[in-house]
């Protein structure tokens, strides 16, 4: 997440227990593919991804999922990004433990909405409970459920976005938290917005997002409530793509559709959005992941 936090810290060396988290950090390029299995679905889904280390000096803070499981009869596709700042600890526990939390809910059956918006909460709660060993740092989060290939639920907080690519337009379904644009509810929480020439708007002056899971130093004036889309997916709708700010700095919604709709393998396609906005100067940390139906 380049320049997302003004300052830097380390959070040190130390051993974190709670279930299934590691530290190892990602590989300056990770790409794969993968698709669903079960042939009871509306349509097929299948997916690819691409992730490179950008050129701002820390280690890769992005990080992905991209799996499928068997859930109760269902077909869940599972896709996600988290951009992280200030260290990979926040992103890494919500890579390992995020979906988990949602599916775990009671309600998520009936009433997902409810669901993802209950998880998110908790697992920042989970998150700032545990700061002594994850450490200052924080992460956005884009999440896309996709359910027997004919429900899309997706997911976010901070400005990790998603496109959905129906008859050959961009439409983005998730909102990009700026500061500037929740400026009110900062400020009746205590905080405070600044906006220096030459720079982005930023919560107290640090993060360059309104809301963010972590960030303990700031939570007093961040929101972890996600925006949530519902998406019935029918036959006009081709492809999702979900990346990190790394790719939106560089390129608008309808470019990204532009440049990928005629590509019909999806980890060519993230591969190739990737390329562009490295070509285009990017030095964030730049995720993507394409879902596309079959």
């Amino acid at each position: 997440m380049d320049h997302k936090h003004s300052y830097s810290s380390s959070s040190g060396g130390f051993l974190f227990k709670l279930k299934k988290v590691c530290f190892e950090t990602s590989s300056s390029s990770d790409s794969g593919k993968g698709k669903s299995k079960s042939k009871s679905t509306n349509r097929k889904v299948e997916h690819g991804f691409n992730l490179v280390k950008g050129q701002s000096g820390h280690d890769m803070e992005d990080y992905h999922v991209a799996e499928y499981r068997n859930k109760k009869g269902h077909m869940l596709g599972l896709f996600a990004i988290f951009d992280g700042h200030l260290g990979h600890s926040v992103p890494t526990y919500l890579r390992d433990n995020l979906f988990d939390n949602i599916l775990k809910e009671p309600s998520f059956w009936k009433d997902p909405e409810t669901a993802i918006k209950s998880a998110y909460r908790a697992t920042d709660n989970l998150i700032l409970q545990n700061s002594g060993q994850l450490g200052p740092g924080g992460s956005t989060a884009v999440t896309a459920i996709v359910i027997d290939g004919k429900d899309l639920w997706v997911a976010n907080i901070g400005d990790s976005r998603a496109v959905l690519c129906e008859r050959g337009t961009g439409n983005q379904i998730t909102v990009d938290h700026e500061p500037d644009k929740e400026r009110k509810r900062i400020e009746k929480q205590g905080g405070f917005v600044t906006a220096f020439p030459g720079d982005v708007p930023r919560v107290n002056g640090q993060l360059a997002v309104a809301r963010a899971f972590g960030d303990q130093s700031l939570k007093a004036h961040l929101s972890s409530d996600p925006d949530v889309r519902h998406v019935p997916i029918d036959p006009s709708m081709e492809f999702v793509i979900l990346a990190s700010d790394g790719l939106w700095k560089v390129m608008t919604n309808q470019e990204a559709t532009d440049l990928v709709k005629a590509i019909k393998d999806p980890k060519a396609a993230a591969k190739r959005l990737t390329t562009e906005a490295l070509g285009r100067k990017s030095k964030d940390d730049i995720s993507c992941i394409v879902i596309r139906f079959a």
